[in-house]
């Protein structure tokens, strides 16, 4: 992306123009195809990410050691950390048939995530509304079903819409309350944490470097250009951060959620 944004300002430009939330729209320019059957830059990057997870895992673990090394090293630790700090730690051992779905959500929210930095990528498709929200609408339908299956479906409502211990005169209210909460407001807030963070951060990093490729043409505003340069390589190492960080949230998020689902509110 900031590589569109300067490609345009081979000579100093006339007035700043910042880069806004036109940035992250892609469904114009087709890579592949045309029309209905376009492949945005969005699309061919998701897609990407399963077939990068998937030649990781298959090239880690195509010749197993009992004392792993290198990349099978590496992917054992990332799935032993989900399994006991994830899983086991909020879940319990009923959440372990849950271990290959909440590193599949981890996995491919990180490298969406971590595309925001790589070079010659430098968008984090997670940035779009719509892989978030499909995110959150398959863990709406996962914590949903479990809960039915578990408990059954009477039982499942009756415990995420009337809280043990609350006195009767206050079951409409709360039936309200808690049916907005669980049923609309933990999709939506799960999606819009994960949009928000990784569109914040990408545009905050187009913002400086196209500031810096501005200031740099004028000797006077060198420094501020440098400033500016020094600033958004501090920002894009904290971008890792803030992508391995919502990737956390949004597994843990979802193993709550199912957690819940299985044990009911206690």
């Amino acid at each position: 992306m900031l590589g569109s944004v300067l490609s345009g300002l081979s000579k100093p430009p006339q007035g700043f123009q910042p880069p806004g939330t036109d940035i992250f729209d892609y469904t114009k320019s087709c890579l592949i195809g045309h029309g209905s059957y376009c492949v945005t830059k969005v699309t061919f990057l998701m897609l990407a990410s399963f077939v990068l997870i998937g030649i990781l895992f298959l090239l880690a673990f195509r010749r197993p050691r009992i004392v792993p090394r290198g990349l099978q090293n590496v992917l054992e630790s990332i799935i032993e950390f989900i399994r006991n700090g994830i899983v086991v730690e909020v879940m319990g051992p009923d959440g372990l048939p849950f271990l290959p779905f909440l590193s599949t959500i981890f996995l491919f929210v990180f490298v969406n995530n971590i595309f925001s930095i790589i070079p010659g990528i430098q968008f984090p498709p997670t940035a779009r509304i719509a892989i978030p929200f499909f995110l959150a609408i398959v863990v709406w339908f996962v914590f949903n079903i479990v809960g039915i299956v578990k408990q059954g479906g009477w039982h499942y409502l009756r415990n995420e819409l009337f809280p043990q211990g609350l006195p009767r005169w206050l079951y409409p209210f709360m039936a309200v309350i808690e049916f907005v909460v669980v049923f609309v407001f933990r999709p939506v807030t799960l999606a819009l944490r994960l949009l928000g963070n990784m569109l914040a951060g990408h545009l905050m990093l187009a913002v400086l470097f196209t500031l810096t490729w501005y200031l740099q043409w004028k000797a006077i505003t060198i420094p501020i250009a440098v400033g500016s340069f020094t600033l958004g390589v501090f920002i894009t190492a904290l971008e890792v951060l803030v992508a391995v960080l919502q990737a956390y949230i949004f597994t843990i998020l979802t193993a709550v959620y199912i957690g819940e689902a299985i044990h009911g509110q206690h």
